[in-house]
């Protein structure tokens, strides 16, 4: 295994923002190889022993690069839910997927963690998306680091009065809210530019697209019914238990989980109550290899009473075989390659705009022209709306959900019937 030549070059040029700066931030593109990178970066650095933090799926395939690529410092990889049970005495900290650092006004536990543990270490942030939503997301990405070029402000608040164009939003019950999210990039860019090294795929020659498809699942009247009965309602009673959604954002919850053919009760037991967009994915892709992203545990529930064996839900099973695979969203989104995949097939939507970015690209390699996503919509629910917003780098909120969705104005409770038409 050999460095590319621009990965040769962004890991010299890392290595020195290292010795002057105690930080880089690796803003590459997925698919360009930011992981090798870094670790060679780590290498000419003249690190001894690198803790590099990531998520539990990328830990293989982080091992392996280094494995085969034969780096002469001591490797630790663990995923971030894990950091506690680190122990040993590093020289360097690499963190993978850092824009899950990136929270705002407060910081995260996980940024609170590595600050307060390895807060005084030279480090690597590492993002295809660093600050996907907000460049107000800014600040804590590199609030974990001393060395941040705004250590010299000792909060957010303090940060944003320099930083963020504040705002105020009225919420339910007439209250005024600051609103943080304006970043002023104009004023922000100019001070992280010289620890931040960007590379894109187009940069290192890939050549493949996108192409997103949109196919229409029809549900069971029931489930339209289901979802009615709630907006009108705010409960529906069965045998199986109650559906419950007395305010507008247990309303959303809901009709995203039922508008896939799912609901988790109000004792929180999870039901499949319309199987029709698993047996429209299975009939549809039929003679496929393909791979499935959805959102609720109870999706994957589903998609394996269907499927059976020719499901799985990891790499290993899945590459070299004829199985499909079924991986959700968030915890699939990030450091796993699906290259074997005729298709990405999505059962449901996330609300996240990280979320549509990152899983979308899964099957991107330098040598494939084109990658085909299937966007499996209910001919009831909301995805397209959802669809809207993230694809337009936008979170899909509770105010967009109010202001498309109205609900009824009955406050009855009444009694209906779970499942059946």
């Amino acid at each position: 295994m050999i460095l590319r030549d621009y990965q040769e070059r962004i890991a010299n040029e890392c290595a020195g923002k290292l010795a002057k700066y105690r930080l880089c931030y690796l803003a590459m593109e997925v698919r360009t190889g930011k992981t090798l990178t870094s670790l060679a970066a780590a290498e000419k650095y003249g690190a001894t022993n690198v803790l590099f933090l990531t998520k539990k799926k990328a830990i293989g395939s982080i091992e392996d690069d280094y494995n085969n690529f034969g780096f002469n410092f001591d490797l630790t990889v663990i995923n971030n839910e894990s950091m506690h049970k680190v122990r040993g005495k590093f020289d360097l900290i690499i963190s993978d997927e850092h824009h899950r650092n990136s929270a705002f006004p407060k910081p995260n536990k996980g940024a609170k963690y590595i600050n307060e543990r390895w807060g005084s270490l030279p480090m690597i942030f590492l993002s295809g998306t660093p600050f996907p939503e907000s460049y107000s997301q800014v600040y804590h990405s590199y609030w974990v680091s001393n060395f941040s070029p705004f250590c010299d402000y000792r909060n957010f608040y303090a940060w944003a009065k320099d930083y963020v164009q504040v705002t105020q939003q009225r919420r339910a019950g007439g209250f005024l809210v600051n609103d943080y999210s304006k970043g002023i990039e104009s004023k922000i860019l100019p001070i992280i530019k010289n620890t931040m090294i960007t590379y894109s795929q187009k940069q290192s020659g890939f050549k493949s697209e996108v192409k997103e498809r949109f196919l229409t699942c029809p549900m069971r009247a029931s489930t339209s019914r289901l979802i009615d009965l709630l907006k009108k309602d705010s409960v529906v009673e069965g045998e199986a238990g109650v559906i419950l959604a007395a305010t507008d954002l247990a309303l959303m919850q809901k009709t995203h989980q039922l508008c896939s053919g799912t609901v988790v009760l109000e004792g929180g037991n999870r039901v499949v109550v319309d199987d029709s967009k698993a047996w429209f994915i299975k009939e549809k892709f039929k003679g496929k290899k393909i791979g499935i992203f959805y959102n609720f545990k109870a999706e994957y529930d589903m998609l394996k009473q269907v499927y059976g064996d020719d499901l799985c839900d990891n790499l290993e099973d899945f590459n070299g075989s004829s199985r499909n695979i079924a991986l959700q969203i968030v915890s699939g989104r990030e450091g796993i390659s699906l290259r074997e995949a005729d298709y990405v097939v999505y059962f449901n939507i996330a609300f996240s705009a990280v979320s549509y970015w990152q899983s979308r690209d899964r099957m991107t390699t330098k040598n494939r022209l084109v990658n085909e996503v299937y966007w499996i919509f209910s001919d009831i629910g909301f995805e397209k709306r959802v669809y809207k917003a993230v694809a337009a780098k936008k979170d899909y909120t509770l105010s967009l959900f109010r202001s498309e969705v109205p609900r009824g104005t009955k406050k009855e409770i009444h009694q209906r019937r779970l499942f059946g038409d």
